[in-house]
């Protein structure tokens, strides 16, 4: 139950969004289409592509436990992402999920996309806006926007771009929210024993608003969020030129 309740809509909706994203995505992609999973870790998506020719990039560098499903799954290129050891035009889709920020050459990497991709190739990509450090030390930058999309994708070759924001403003302060109340939960979090002795009664006090008011009242305010300035990320469709 628990777990059910740490990957859903409401308490990890970024993720939920993304997957929901993912799957949308690959029931576009015709059957028996070469896919490449750049910096695929896990693996997550291999069996929404069930129908197509899946193939896994990654440098295999981090952790077991900094990777989704607590390892690698199988790599068929293990290499650097903006060099990756196959002929001009190989496939007919890319997917690449929360990786470019942990590349310290972005813009190298869609330009080896679009090199690896055949015209009329599809790109799907997702990156973050805004993150806290994870998976270190390749963590090299906080995240990207819209507009450096359209800048480095067009350059690179792209065109027919859709860039979607993964929620507005109001979701990504219930996700704040709720992290603020996991990093400070009494005798568990980052507060010592003497501090979390005297927060504990507060804590519990702020728990039912924090981890359940607020995300509730995000989800149904973001709707009226016509900017998403604060979005967690961007979920990008791109065609290869």
């Amino acid at each position: 139950m628990l777990d059910r309740l740490k990957h859903s809509d409401l308490f990890a909706y970024n993720l939920y969004q993304r997957d929901k994203w993912v799957r949308a995505q690959a029931s576009t992609i015709e059957n028996d289409a070469r896919v490449l999973d750049a910096g695929a870790g896990s693996s997550p998506y291999r069996a929404m592509f069930n129908h197509c020719i899946y193939e896994t990039q990654d440098f295999t560098q981090l952790k077991d436990d900094q990777l989704r499903h607590g390892g690698y799954g199988a790599i068929d290129y293990v290499c650097d992402i903006a060099e990756i050891p196959v002929e001009d035009g190989k496939f007919d889709a890319i997917l690449c999920t929360e990786v470019l920020e942990h590349h310290p050459d972005p813009v190298r990497v869609v330009n080896e996309f679009a090199r690896i991709l055949a015209p009329g190739g599809v790109l799907l990509l997702t990156a973050p806006l805004g993150s806290g450090i994870h998976q270190e030390p390749y963590h090299y930058y906080g995240g990207f926007t819209p507009y450096w999309y359209q800048r480095f994708l067009t350059e690179a070759g792209f065109v027919d771009l859709e860039i979607e924001a993964n929620a507005g403003s109001f979701r990504q302060f219930s996700q704040e929210a709720i992290r603020f109340v996991q990093m400070t939960r009494p005798f568990g979090g980052t507060l010592p024993f003497g501090p979390s002795l005297v927060w504990a009664p507060f804590w519990i006090l702020l728990l039912p608003v924090l981890a359940g008011l607020v995300p509730i009242a995000a989800k149904r305010l973001d709707a009226y969020d016509t900017e998403q300035r604060f979005t967690v990320g961007y979920h990008v469709r791109a065609v290869r030129h």
